[in-house]
């Protein structure tokens, strides 16, 4: 099997893990967010710093939310072109990243392979060399490619020295998701990296609940309010996932 560690949880073994992502607006409502989610018991947290309007005092408020959450924190900047909040420029993003890693700021980064290759590939290097895993990650929420297609998503992904490879897709049929679902077996099987794979909305949420079937290792949930398409509560996500759990 195989697995990765971000602190102290290891991904890639039994029931999918459970993240719940933070989206505060400003400090007071992250806070107050943190608090909430962490009585739910989450195995990661993700801190998606698209929706913070303010985000010159990251540091001070990592600081403030280590104080709050018990689990490790993935720090994500989702861009619009992904789905995320507020624009960002291609300069500015990955200055953020480079922050976030030199500042030892996370348990995980998020970087979207999507980006200018050569940076995302120095990117990786520099967490690397901090010790910090990296999940590169691509979302399409137009539509869902093909299996072949999400492979070679996932493929780039590994060849690009990510730690996890994940992808979210837009499923528009039953055999959208499909095409999914076969993309994370056969990555599970071909890849020498775990995967987190989604199919978003409604059509989807069987992906979100059925990954340690199909071989994706992480799995979204919601407190209040959700952060993509398609989220389950962790409460409900939690009761489901138990009860698929495989009896080998």
């Amino acid at each position: 099997m195989k697995t990765v560690k971000i602190g102290k949880l290891t991904l890639g073994n039994g029931c999918p893990k459970i993240a719940v992502s933070l989206t505060g607006k400003s400090a007071t409502e992250l806070l107050q967010q943190a608090q909430a989610v962490m009585n739910t018991q989450p195995d990661l947290i993700e801190w998606r710093l698209d929706y913070l309007q303010d985000l010159s005092n990251i540091k001070q408020l990592v600081g403030k939310l280590r104080l709050i959450l018990k689990v490790p924190l993935l720090l994500t900047f989702r861009t619009q072109e992904e789905g995320g909040v507020q624009p960002l420029g291609e300069k500015q993003y990955f200055g953020l990243l480079r922050k976030i890693i030199d500042q030892q700021l996370a348990d995980a980064l998020d970087i979207e392979v999507a980006r200018n290759h050569q940076q995302v590939e120095t990117l990786v290097q520099v967490a690397h060399q901090h010790k910090l895993p990296v999940i590169l990650s691509y979302h399409d929420f137009q539509q869902t490619p093909t299996t072949a297609q999400i492979l070679n998503h996932l493929k780039l992904m590994n060849e690009m020295q990510a730690d996890l490879a994940k992808i979210a897709v837009m499923p528009h049929t039953a055999y959208d998701v499909l095409e999914l679902l076969t993309a994370t077996r056969k990555a599970a099987d071909q890849l020498p990296l775990p995967v987190i794979t989604m199919a978003m909305g409604s059509l989807g949420k069987i992906t979100r609940l059925s990954g340690e079937l199909f071989g994706s290792v992480l799995t979204f949930g919601s407190v209040g309010t959700s952060s993509a398409p398609g989220q389950i509560s962790v409460a409900r996500l939690r009761t489901i996932l138990a009860e698929l759990q495989l009896q080998l």
